[in-house]
């Protein structure tokens, strides 16, 4: 290989009070190629090739003009979604802050919280034709713990599409290794006519992360006449 082409390994220092999985983890940045390619080309981080992988897969940016980023913090996939369909209108939400990015609209608000929908649906002016989801709990170490309170989040943002999609729409959402739960598995087939399970390229190999995909919303169902 030319000089131009050959990967090279950083190593790292070692420094005074940082701890080994620190290292390992500074490690891992500095020699991942999706950490590199991410500064080059101006994204916030990593993850916002997973969304252009799937979105490759999938076409699930194609014809979105109302996007929701759940977990928007810190914006990489928002900057996708704006990179691709730069006339859609977007509405992110985090609890954490988020460097204000053109053509967002940013809410730093927790999504669990009980005012968190309407406040999504007043600054997208109009039902949502793509929901998109990469919010994870924060883990306690606790294998079941950690895996309860991640779908505990997706489910709220299953219903929180399934309410604010429009018919055709689509929904993305990551899941922990396993895929999504039966229950929650069938309520998305119910109300999506595709419902499918992948993992990107861009997701580390260690990482327990994959991604649901549940394309072409039925629309809710109106009330029954009696």
């Amino acid at each position: 290989m030319t000089r131009g082409t050959r990967d090279v390994h950083k190593r790292v220092r070692t420094a005074r009070g940082r701890t080994a999985s620190s290292n390992r983890w500074l490690a891992r940045q500095l020699n991942d190629p999706y950490v590199r390619q991410a500064k080059a080309e101006g994204y916030r981080s990593r993850a916002a090739y997973k969304l252009i992988e799937l979105d490759e897969k999938f076409g699930i940016l194609k014809g979105a003009r109302r996007v929701v980023d759940l977990g928007v913090a810190p914006g990489g996939w928002s900057q996708v979604v704006r990179k691709l369909r730069p006339g859609a209108a977007v509405v992110g939400i985090d609890l954490l802050p988020t460097e204000p990015l053109e053509g967002v609209t940013l809410l730093q608000m927790d999504f669990m919280a009980d005012e968190a929908p309407a406040a999504l649906r007043d600054a997208l002016g109009g039902p949502a034709d793509l929901v998109l989801s990469d919010m994870a709990a924060n883990t306690v170490g606790h294998k079941q713990t950690d895996h309860l309170r991640t779908m505990g989040l997706v489910e709220t943002a299953t219903w929180f599409a399934i309410e604010n999609l429009e018919p055709g729409g689509a929904f993305v959402a990551k899941v922990l290794a396993g895929g999504t739960d039966a229950a929650l598995l069938s309520l998305l087939k119910t109300h999506f006519r595709t419902v499918k399970h992948a993992k990107p390229p861009a997701s580390r190999k260690g990482s327990s992360e994959w991604y649901v995909i549940a394309q072409g919303f039925k629309g809710t169902p109106g009330p029954q006449e009696g």
